[in-house]
């Protein structure tokens, strides 16, 4: 059974301090990334780097997440579409994350 396709930005924060193994990947852009970005996260926007998630095991637990949640979703039926079926897209994303999470992470 696979999990929901989208948890979160309080449970993905709760599951990844909880959980050392959880994966939690950006798929925004190089200069999203300079203006604001999630401690821990992997940048994964180009085949190289996607290509090195997909060598990763099937049952690695991946939360996706992006600006506002939209650009995961779409990662996240790729991973699955390829045998991920622990991705899980954090709901409104890294804007989620700056107002229910960190405030730190700036919002833009």
């Amino acid at each position: 059974m696979s999990l929901p396709v989208e948890i979160s930005a309080s449970d993905s924060a709760a599951l990844l301090k909880a959980d050392p193994s959880v994966k939690l990947i950006d798929v925004r852009t190089d200069a999203e990334y300079l203006v604001a970005r999630i401690d821990g996260a992997l940048l994964v926007n180009n085949a190289d780097s996607m290509a090195k998630v997909l060598s990763w095991p099937k049952e690695t637990r991946i939360l996706v997440h992006c600006h506002h949640g939209i650009r995961s979703l779409d990662a996240v039926a790729y991973l699955r579409e390829r045998g991920f079926e622990q991705a899980q897209s954090v709901a409104g994303g890294i804007d989620a994350w700056s107002t229910r999470v960190d405030r730190a992470v700036p919002r833009y």
